[in-house]
């Protein structure tokens, strides 16, 4: 039997990168999934087939945005009436854009805020009741490196991933008596699309190849000089899941290479 069978789990921000790896690793381990996130209509129902078919799951995708509290209530409520309920709760959703403090858009600083740490409060809002009512639950929250230390320029994202592991703790101890666990996971450089944007950006920026710009970007903070990538972390979520790790709670686990270590 799959460690997860019977379970489901609405993992946000899953339509690629660090949450499909997440999302793909709870399906492998027997849970029924809530795709979401933004992209191009036939690529998302593609992965969610593909998903179902190869791992025996119910796949299913809500385009809720984040941003809008009334889609994040919607969309738990659409989860629970088509899969029965929500066990799993994964806060993968996130944005990010760099400025100094001085100049950092104010749309941006709102924009980043609300997708990164607001949704996390919504979600968790909306799955808590349900998950009291049965006394089980896991709530993960992808937080960052940058919940834990800072680095220039990136005010709104630090500011909001500092204030993830903050509420990932508060929930952790109201519900400590409970079968619900509440963690974060504090991932350093994963190779996903947005980390590649990045990459992309400084090799024209300083005029050098990408596989330059891969390695002074890794060299800079992660002592490993290896990227993270989305299957070991989906591999944690699955084990901050299991029975193992009922008392884990109210923690920031790195997987950064040895980024926070220094």
């Amino acid at each position: 039997m799959k460690l997860l069978n019977g379970k489901t789990a609405i993992v946000t921000g899953s339509t690629s990168g660090i949450g499909l790896g997440i999302a793909r690793a709870l399906a492998a381990a027997g849970c029924d999934i809530v795709l979401n996130g933004f992209g191009e209509a036939s690529a998302i129902e593609r992965e969610r087939a593909q998903i179902a078919k190869d791992l025996s799951v119910r796949v299913t995708f809500n385009s809720a945005d984040l941003a809008k509290p009334a889609e994040i209530e919607k969309m738990v409520e659409t989860a629970t009436r088509e899969l029965g309920k929500v066990d799993i709760l994964v806060n993968n959703a996130g944005i990010q854009h760099t400025a100094p403090v001085e100049s950092f858009p104010i749309d941006r600083w709102d924009a980043v805020i609300a997708i990164n740490l607001s949704a996390n409060f919504h979600t968790i809002r909306a799955v808590v009741p349900q998950m009291r009512q049965r006394n089980w639950g896991r709530i993960i929250n992808v937080a960052s490196t940058h919940g834990l230390v800072a680095s220039v320029e990136k005010g709104a994202y630090v500011a909001a991933k500092h204030g993830v592991i903050g509420l990932t703790k508060v929930v952790a101890l109201e519900t400590a008596t409970s079968g619900i666990t509440c963690n974060a996971i504090c991932p350093g450089w994963v190779l996903t699309p947005l980390v590649e944007k990045q990459i992309k950006e400084r090799a024209s920026r300083e005029r050098i190849s990408l596989d330059q710009a891969k390695a002074d970007l890794l060299s800079e903070k992660q002592p490993s000089h290896e990227f993270a990538t989305p299957e070991q972390l989906g591999a944690l979520t699955v084990f901050l899941c299991s029975e193992a790790a009922d008392q884990i709670r109210g923690a920031a686990l790195p997987v950064d290479g040895g980024w926070t270590a220094q």
